[in-house]
């Protein structure tokens, strides 16, 4: 039966705990390495309903792109997360911007595979920020459009820019700041999930068009590929895409 160690040692093939940033807390949060996971539950992040989800399917583990433990606990309540996945017996890894910065397989690859790019790539700036060429030159609206569709987004915001687009940045989740390096390296447009006003500001001036789909949307792409790739790495473990955990939010037109 597989063993947790073994799905850290999966991680490290394309997204190595060593390429986290400074900031960062990834890796196994909650449980035991040696632990043996005949079920695990993905998912972008762990919240109550996550943990009660993987208790009703009988999982040993959560994978998660959003670390259950940031800051240090100066506290465990009993309605904490935390706690919730000690009570239940379950693990938990995760792995964050090791995962946003995977060169090979990643949220930003996702992401901009899920734009049209081709040949999606880290860029020579930024901390986070990856880039690619469309197939043709598009509309802004055009690019906008299908990000909404590949995303499942139900509403997002976009600016036009110079109007059409070819060579587009990504920085998945709060990548608005990107926009300076989007702009330096010649991007057309940047696909963020959250971009500041005076971000926004920038980004008219500089020309660089800017699709926001939302944190939640920008990086949960990533989940379902990942599933996969579990499922096929472990085929005796069954590993099940979350279904309780979204952000909840809703648009009104």
């Amino acid at each position: 039966m597989t063993v947790i160690k073994e799905i850290l040692r999966f991680f490290e093939d394309f997204a190595p705990l060593g390429n986290a940033m400074d900031f960062d807390n990834c890796g196994l949060l909650v449980g035991d390495a040696d632990a043996p996971v005949s079920r695990a539950l993905v998912t972008l992040d762990i919240n109550a309903d996550a943990v009660a989800e993987a208790a009703a399917l009988g999982c040993e583990l959560i994978i998660s792109h959003h670390p259950v433990i940031f800051h240090p606990l100066r506290r465990l309540g009993t309605q904490s997360v935390p706690y919730l996945l000690a009570r239940a017996g379950i693990a938990a890894v995760c792995m964050h911007t090791n995962l946003d910065l995977g060169e090979k397989f990643g949220v930003n690859i996702c992401l901009g595979q899920a734009a049209g790019l081709r040949e999606v790539r880290r860029a020579p700036l930024g901390e986070c920020l990856f880039f690619g060429e469309l197939e043709e030159e598009i509309p802004s609206r055009t690019l906008a459009e299908r990000v909404r569709e590949n995303l499942g987004c139900e509403g997002l915001r976009y600016t036009e820019g110079k109007g059409t687009v070819r060579t587009v940045a990504v920085a998945s989740g709060a990548g608005g700041s990107e926009i300076f390096d989007a702009a330096a390296i010649g991007a057309d447009a940047l696909v963020t999930g959250e971009i500041k006003h005076h971000e926004i500001n920038a980004a008219n001036e500089l020309g660089v068009a800017v699709i926001d789909a939302g944190h939640f949307k920008s990086e949960d792409i990533v989940i379902n590929p990942l599933t996969e790739r579990l499922r096929a790495a472990f085929p005796d473990t069954e590993f099940t895409k979350c279904k309780s955990y979204s952000d909840k939010i809703k648009y009104l037109s």
